[in-house]
């Protein structure tokens, strides 16, 4: 099982976080029910890049972003190499390093 490491968010997740998740599993889906309130506004269809995140270690361990993946993640805030969206990553075997961007494209967030 893959063991994911979220580094400190202040908003969504101020002490970080550390879970194992299945392999095969929606990083998304793995974050939210980790306790991660991440941002998934078109509910992961990769319509609208919010679950926007930093793979800053593991991600030579997935498979590559598809052009849909790749089109949204141009609308994504603070997009870096490490940029991916969480709904479409699906997790290997291989452990992660993920961090939450600060920002997001939603302009509106419901709590």
């Amino acid at each position: 099982m893959p063991h994911v490491h979220v580094l400190p968010h202040p908003d969504l997740c101020p002490e970080g976080r550390e879970f194992e998740a299945r392999r095969g599993a929606s990083l998304c889906e793995s974050l939210l029910a980790s306790g991660v309130a991440l941002e998934h506004a078109c509910e992961m269809v990769a319509a609208c890049a919010t679950c926007h995140v930093h793979v800053r270690a593991g991600g030579a361990s997935l498979a590559p972003p598809d052009d849909e993946e790749s089109d949204q993640l141009d609308n994504a805030w603070g997009l870096d190499a490490q940029s991916r969206l969480a709904c479409c990553v699906k997790l290997s075997d291989a452990d992660l390093t993920i961090e939450l961007p600060l920002h997001t494209r939603n302009h509106a967030r419901e709590h």
